[in-house]
């Protein structure tokens, strides 16, 4: 007999800390409400909440990072979970006052169990993929020791709320108000890959692997449960798990100390490793992520979540 834990229903249960899913609140009253239009609207409405969250939560870490002791790990990452937490805070405010009503996708009864599930999985992602770099000799690993890891648990934070509220909560979700999920999942993956083409060391086909990585799999997600929690503990472990116990380059960045060197052995094609840019833009790890970002959309299209169309 098969296992209910492995039907839709048992895994969304396990994946949810038993909380449930609901589909995406797309927003329905007030400048989002049925009319004239509306896709416009609820685009000029993304558009002025990604700089509402940017212009509050990032220049409130910087300053509380130059104001208290640059020195300290601690007083750093405290200035970082505050940023995290001013984000949270006026994205949460502006939905409550522009769209009549309170945001299920930051629903807090959910947050500790999701978020948890969430970290776990970005966690074993990672180490899957560096695992199949290990065996199929493409990385060398290096023990190094223990470090603090104030500084790569701070970026983890970062990245993994301000730009999962900026890339999922407002665009994936507006842009689907506006025209619907797939072209919503088209264009935020899209936005989300390309926005790391700046980045050191990035390529076209860097931005293209994390466009179908993070973009499908972060948004997947957030399509199933209807809350930003599992994307969130997902990218932000996937992150600290990189930098800091694996200590690979991040996105062509350096995260920090970390308790071990991966390096790409040189001589192998960088689309098989990632090259400078990291393991981010190698096919194991393309291979990985979109596997696991598939399911999931499997499991929200079973759900029926992907049936709510823009109006």
């Amino acid at each position: 007999m098969r296992s209910k834990l492995f039907s839709v229903p048992g895994l969304t249960l396990a994946l949810t800390g038993g909380r449930g899913i609901h589909p995406l609140d797309l927003g329905e009253r007030r400048f989002l409400h049925p009319g004239p239009l509306r896709w416009l609207r609820a685009l000029g409405w993304a558009v002025a909440l990604v700089f509402l969250v940017a212009l509050t939560a990032l220049p409130t870490g910087e300053a509380l990072g130059k104001w208290w002791p640059q020195t300290s790990g601690v007083a750093q990452l405290a200035a970082t979970i505050i940023a995290a937490g001013v984000g949270l805070g006026v994205y949460a405010l502006a939905v409550w006052l522009a769209e009549g009503r309170r945001p299920s996708e930051l629903a807090l009864r959910p947050l500790v169990p999701e978020l948890g599930v969430g970290l776990l999985i970005g966690g074993l992602m990672f180490a899957a993929v560096m695992g199949a770099m290990a065996v199929f000799g493409l990385y060398d690993i290096q023990a190094l020791g223990l470090a603090p890891a104030w500084v790569s648990v701070g970026k983890a934070i970062q990245s993994g709320v301000i730009e999962e509220l900026m890339i999922r909560a407002v665009l994936l979700r507006l842009i689907w108000r506006a025209f619907g999920p797939w072209v919503a999942f088209a264009v935020s993956a899209a936005l989300f890959g390309f926005g790391h083409i700046a980045n050191p060391n990035a390529s076209v086909f860097a931005a293209v692997c994390i466009a179908l990585e993070a973009g499908i799999m972060l948004g997947a997600f957030y399509a199933l449960t209807g809350r930003l929690w599992l994307s969130i503990g997902v990218h932000a472990a996937w992150n600290f798990t990189q930098g800091y116990l694996f200590g690979a380059t991040v996105s062509g960045g350096d995260f920090g100390p970390s308790i071990a060197r991966s390096t790409a052995r040189a001589g192998v094609p960088e689309w098989l490793t990632g090259g400078a840019f990291g393991p981010e833009a190698s096919l194991p790890g393309l291979v990985v992520c979109t596997g696991v970002g598939l399911l999931v959309m499997a499991m929200a299209w079973r759900a029926g979540h992907f049936a709510k169309q823009p109006g």
